[in-house]
Parts: structure tokens; sequence; C-alpha cells
């Protein structure tokens, strides 16, 4: 029970940190494709607001209006009342879903997925869609790989999307293990990241700003707490950023951060995480080599300061429980303050 108690206190800080600031919704639109989308729902949900409001209307006309009793009544045989399930009934409702049709149809360019009757193969979408970065879905986090055709400017990232405002950007998405989703819905809609089969999807932004977005395919235990952040800069200051992450990581300066380094790559920390230029090479967990400079920590759930640092690697259980973080609690004190100071060290 103690355990719950102290998850929900570190999810619902989690949640006010995160919620105060971004709002997550369809409606808070950033880019083309999710005004596109919103312009959509609004036009569905008036409709359905008047749909309603005609509704209660006519059972109202009907209930004030009646003619007889349940016990005396016309007969049935007499008919009537056609007309109006004709129209009503059908026609109207055929207009309105088919001019919803057409609209939807529109709003697939901004959905481009494979696979599907009439749409392009996986290596035609390649093709005409090469891809700028490369996401992939983990349990439970995101690994974001920023492609390019000299291999020397190519590295890879978590959990934090950074992209260039007023850019187009192709992003291809797949799975390491169960089927996830990728969403952020102030840039676009949904895109289904299914194993063994690519997907894509291109993201614009229209001003720079941070946007939340989340995992929106059930993908086991902790997929409420899969998010990601998409960060949008100006192009020079994206251009800025893509030149710091190109770099290995910071060099320990003082004498805990370089204690922090010898403990990270001695232990088991070094098995799972990469952190380019050390010996720490493990593939299986996020690239660490720019940590120090990411907002927030275990797929965008707590801040990232020396506290939750420390609370997530001596007991990641209690924080996000099932994740594949194990707890690591044999660290001295002085050890893992060490530790901490090595990876907030590193921007």
């Amino acid at each position: 029970m103690a355990r719950w108690g102290r998850n929900a206190l570190f999810m619902s800080a989690g949640t006010m940190l995160i919620g105060c600031r971004y709002a997550q919704s369809t409606f808070n639109v950033h880019g083309p494709a999710a005004k596109s989308i919103a312009n959509l729902s609004w036009a569905m949900t008036i409709l359905f607001l008047v749909t309603t409001l005609i509704m209660g209307i006519l059972l109202a006309i009907a209930f004030y209006r009646r003619r007889g009793t349940l016990a005396e009544h016309a007969p049935i045989s007499d008919g009537g009342g056609q007309m109006w399930i004709a129209i009503g009934g059908i026609a109207i409702p055929i207009v309105i879903l088919t001019i919803l049709f057409v609209i939807g149809l529109s709003l697939m360019s901004d959905f481009p997925i494979h696979g599907m009757p009439g749409m392009p193969s996986s290596s035609q979408m390649v093709g005409s869609m090469k891809p700028d970065i490369l996401i992939i879905g983990h349990q439970w986090w995101w690994e974001m790989r920023y492609l390019n055709d000299d291999p020397s400017r190519t590295f890879t990232t978590a959990n934090e999307l950074h992209l260039p405002a007023g850019q187009s950007v192709n992003v291809e998405v797949i799975t390491a293990d169960v089927m996830h989703s990728f969403w952020i819905p102030a840039l676009n809609g949904k895109v289904h990241l299914i194993p063994g089969q690519p997907n894509f999807i291109r993201l614009m932004a229209s001003q720079p700003g941070v946007y939340t977005g989340q995992c929106a395919e059930y993908c086991g235990a902790e997929h409420s707490l899969m998010r990601l952040m998409a960060v949008v800069q100006e192009p020079s200051a994206y251009q800025a950023w893509v030149a710091d992450e190109l770099k290995p990581g910071a060099q320990p300066v003082s004498s805990a951060a370089k204690a922090g380094e010898q403990v990270f790559v001695s232990s088991p920390c070094a098995s799972c995480h990469t952190v380019r230029g050390t010996p720490a090479g493990g593939s299986i967990a996020p690239d660490l080599t720019h940590i120090g400079s990411r907002r927030m920590l275990a797929s965008n759930i707590f801040p990232n300061n020396d506290a939750y640092l420390e609370a997530w690697i001596t007991n990641a259980q209690s924080l996000k429980p099932d994740c594949l973080m194990p707890s690591l609690p044999d660290f001295t004190g002085e050890q893992i303050s060490d530790l901490v100071a090595y990876l907030r060290q590193l921007e």
C-alpha cells in the first residue's frame, strides 16, 4: 500500500509539472496537419450539437402535439410518416456522412501510411518520403535516431523530439517490441508502430514551443507513462542543438564527476546505456550522451534534477513499476552522489 501511495504522489507531481505548462489537446494546434484535423473535429462537434438540438425539438413537438392516447390511436395500417423517415433518417445522414468522408479522404495526405489498398508500398514510401528521423518505440520509452547520408552526422537520443519550426520533417516509426502509437496532437494525428511494418508521418510545427505527446495504443503496464516531448526551435537554434548532439559526452571536470564516470563505466549502467566517448556502449536502453540537457526523465514523467535522477537510479521500480530499468540500491551514498554529478554534466 505504501508503494502505491508513493507512486501516486510521484505521478501527481509529474502530471502537475507537465500539465500546468503544456496543453495536450487536438484543439491546441501548432501545425498545418493538426489544424486540418482540428477543423474537421470542430465541424463534427458542431454538427453533433446541431443534430442533437434538432432531435430534441422534434421530440418535443411530437410529445406536445401528439394525437390520441396509448389506448386510442389511429390504426397502424393508416400509414404516414414515411417521408420523414426517408428524408431525416436516410437522405440527410447520407449527404452529411458523404461530405465528412470526402473531407476525411483529403486529410489522408497528412497521414502517409503504406500497406493499404491504393497506397504506396514500403519501398515506394521510403523513396518518396525519405525519413529525416527514425523513431523506435520501446516498452516504455522512445528512441530517436537523427539520420543523415553522412554517417558521422547521425546520432541517437531519447524521448525528446527536436524539430525546426516552419520546416517539414519526415519521420519513420517502427517498434522494437509490441504495438505502439505515436501521437503529438498539436502537430499531427496518430500513426501506429506495428511489429514488422514501418510507417511514416510528416511533422511540421508552425512556431517554436514545447508540445507533449503520448503513446496512444495500449502497450503494457506502463502504457500511460510512455510520453514524449516535441521541442520545436528556430532553425538556427535547432542547428546549434544538432551540432551539440553530434559531440561526444562532456569530459568530467569536477572530482565528483570524474569519480562518477568511473562508477558508470564499471557498473551495470554501461551494459545497457551508451555515452559516446566512453567505453559505455549498451544499446538496450536510452542513449545518455547528453542526458544533462534533457528536460525530463523516465520518458518525460519526472523533472530532470538531482533528486529525481538519484531516485530513478536507485529505485526505478518504485517510480515506474515493471519498466526494464532495474532498481540499483547497492551504490553507496558517495557513489550515487558522484554518479549523479557525472550524469548531470552530460549536456
